[in-house]
């Protein structure tokens, strides 16, 4: 077994630095999305479904994993959701034991609000937000 590399103060100093600034974006965002009217992890999820690679939609297990999160919390997530208006379940296109879920009009006019806000306030912490270095 190797031995834990050798941390210096400032390495110490980096990654506290890191954690300060991850989590006043993550406490800036729980903000904009309760002031929006929905949690914070609504609109994550309204997040991960327009950022999907490569479609605008997601099935609840890729959902489940962008959200770090189990399936059946996932389900009940959309279906919070969906009595929102914001997203709707629709069969697999290619497997219909497939579920996807798609934004609807006001999920995606939400979304592009609060993704707006997001974006301006990671270029607010530009330079601030770097990830640390450690040599390892």
């Amino acid at each position: 077994m190797t031995a834990p590399p050798t941390l210096r103060k400032a390495d110490f100093e980096q990654l506290s630095e890191f954690r300060y600034q991850m989590r006043r974006f993550e406490r800036f965002s729980e903000r904009a999305a309760q002031d929006a009217g929905i949690t914070p992890l609504q609109y994550l999820l309204l997040l991960h479904i327009k950022g999907f690679p490569g479609r605008d939609w997601a099935t609840v297990g890729e959902l489940a994993e962008r959200l770090q999160a189990q399936h059946h919390g996932v389900v009940a997530l959309v279906t919070r959701c969906e009595g929102h208006k914001l997203v709707e379940r629709r069969p697999g296109a290619h497997d219909r034991r497939q579920v996807e879920v798609h934004l609807l009009e006001a999920g995606e006019r939400l979304l592009v609000r609060l993704a707006a806000l997001h974006r301006a306030e990671l270029k607010s912490l530009s330079g601030t937000f770097s990830v640390p270095q450690l040599d390892l």
